[in-house]
């Protein structure tokens, strides 16, 4: 079939769209060179080596244990004779419904004066409860929320591996051990490396747990200094910026030195018989689920119980107030569809350039939309408040507005709904627009009529991904929500600094319950690895 050329409207959407998304990144790098300041000597003179090595440390920390324990997870579950597997392959992605500032607070609170395990270790004769704070915290809540960023991949990757080398190592005296290490993980390491990317740009971009956790990294910097200090917010901007864009040119020289493998699936995958394993993986299988679901979940209803225990006493109204959770849930879920659907509206003209027209605008614009997931949160809100602060006319009109708001959403989280279109736009057959058009179809009724039936799968996948990353977004939230507009995450954030904790308990049961809904239906259950 002979390649057409793209219409040059849709070049310029595409490029319109592609500029929308790379605005955020360089006019921070603007900034830093028109205030007037000296980036390098505030740099300097602000002691900001150790907040970027508390960075470093972390981001490294956190990858390599999601990665050990994401594929750890991914291979019991779908390689293995594992009992109840198909249960766990359900239940093991549950952890990316919890944003992972609830879940450092339900570890904090648990294991505080009051708490379920504080209460456990008494009960047991042990006075002295472990603090979870520091590094220590800050790295166990983000693996054990973000190793399904490594096991979605992994887990997908392995069910379609082909069987038959695995059998020819085995023939030829390899023992499981060495087999998984010399033809399985040669297999699998683009997909580890895939994720453990998306772990590492989310681990330096984390502001919640963080700052619960009282560990100070780029991000705590960066948030105490926007308001005081913003020269010094810019360059510390510019350091994550840099930071962000070097990991990802790192992994991609990387995973281009890694060998390619074939795709297609010519045998059945294995399937190892565990043997007296068994029990051992089955703990540890359970005991992960139990650490990253089971526990956050019981601490989140505790303290929904008991604001509703003591609403029911004539205790403070503020441990429950029907009136801000409706309202938060409102706000969050109408402010995450609109999200969702101007991604949607921004990505896919640039799906189809590149996935139906090979042009080469369309794939520089997909280059910069996938490059934007690099940039954390809280350097788009920085970057967009002050420039509403700072650019006359236009920054008046849409300062302290929802427009802002959901521009600042779409451009942090367009870049995963960009993945899903390009498919849904592939998943088309030339042959059927070649009917349309021999049927005399224009471009906008093989539009409505061919691509859009075939493509609506993809495409609410698509949009789901963008609405559950919003719901859980908490930076962007904090900056850029116009006075009077609260979300669950800045509720539940503000509510637990503030010492609600019942009340920050029943609104985060109730983003965890709709993002766990949401989650299964729009994601989950379309999941390869299931």
């Amino acid at each position: 079939m002979i390649r057409k050329r793209a219409p040059r409207e849709l070049q310029i959407v595409g490029l319109i769209g592609s500029l929308a998304f790379a605005f955020p990144g360089l006019y921070l790098i603007w900034r830093n060179f028109t205030t007037g300041a000296d980036p390098l000597g505030l740099l300097l003179a602000g002691n900001t080596l150790e907040p970027l090595w508390r960075t470093i440390r972390l981001a490294f920390l956190v990858s390599l244990s999601a990665a050990i324990l994401g594929t750890a997870l991914a291979w019991c579950t779908t390689r293995t004779d594992l009992p109840f597997a198909r249960l766990w392959r359900v239940i093991l992605p549950i952890p990316l419904v919890f944003p992972t500032f609830i879940g450092a607070a339900a570890f904090i609170r648990t294991l505080n004066p009051g708490g379920l395990a504080n209460d456990a270790f008494k009960s047991l004769g042990l006075n002295e409860t472990p603090e979870l704070r520091g590094l220590v915290g800050a790295w166990l809540v983000l693996t054990l929320f973000c190793y399904p960023y490594v096991y979605l991949p992994v887990a997908a990757r392995l069910r379609q591996l082909p069987g038959s080398l695995e059998q020819s190592a085995l023939i030829l005296g390899d023992n499981p051990l060495q087999t998984f290490r010399r033809v399985v993980l040669r297999q699998i390491a683009t997909s580890i490396s895939a994720g453990t990317l998306l772990v590492f740009l989310y681990t330096i971009s984390d502001f919640g747990a963080v700052q619960l956790m009282r560990y100070d990294t780029l991000t705590r910097a960066i948030e105490s200094n926007y308001l005081a200090r913003p020269p010094m917010a810019f360059a510390l901007s510019l350091i994550l910026l840099i930071l962000a864009g070097a990991v990802v040119l790192v992994e991609r020289s990387m995973t281009r030195r890694l060998p390619e493998v074939n795709t297609h699936r010519t045998s059945l995958p294995m399937l190892y018989r565990l043997g007296k394993w068994k029990h051992l993986a089955s703990l540890f299988v359970a005991a992960t689920f139990a650490l990253a679901v089971a526990a956050p979940s019981a601490a989140l209803l505790d303290w929904a119980a008991d604001g509703l225990i003591r609403d029911q006493r004539g205790g403070n109204s503020l441990t429950i107030n029907v009136d801000k959770v409706v309202e938060a849930a409102t706000n969050t879920v109408s402010s995450s569809a609109l999200a969702a659907v101007f991604a949607l509206l921004a990505v896919t003209p640039i799906a189809f350039l590149v996935g139906r027209y090979r042009d080469r605008t369309g794939r520089i614009a997909h280059s910069v939309v996938i490059a934007t997931f690099a940039l954390p949160g809280i350097l788009i809100a920085l970057s967009l408040r002050f420039w509403s602060l700072k650019s006359g006319f236009f920054g008046d009109l849409l300062y302290d507005s929802m427009a802002l708001l959901i521009f600042a959403y779409v451009v942090r989280f367009g870049s995963l709904a960009m993945g899903t279109a390009l498919v849904a736009v592939r998943s088309v057959p030339g042959a059927l627009h070649d009917a349309a058009a021999t049927l005399g179809a224009n471009k906008w009724k093989q539009l409505r009529t061919v691509d859009l039936p075939v493509m609506q799968p993809g495409l609410l996948a698509a949009a789901g991904l963008v609405l559950l990353s919003t719901m859980k977004e908490l930076p962007i939230s904090l900056i850029i929500s116009p006075l009077g507009f609260p979300t669950l995450t800045t509720r539940i954030f503000g509510s637990f600094e503030d010492a609600f904790i019942a009340e920050a308990g029943i609104m985060a049961v109730t983003l965890v319950c709709v993002s766990a809904l949401l989650s299964w239906f729009l994601v989950l259950r379309r999941a390869d690895h299931l």
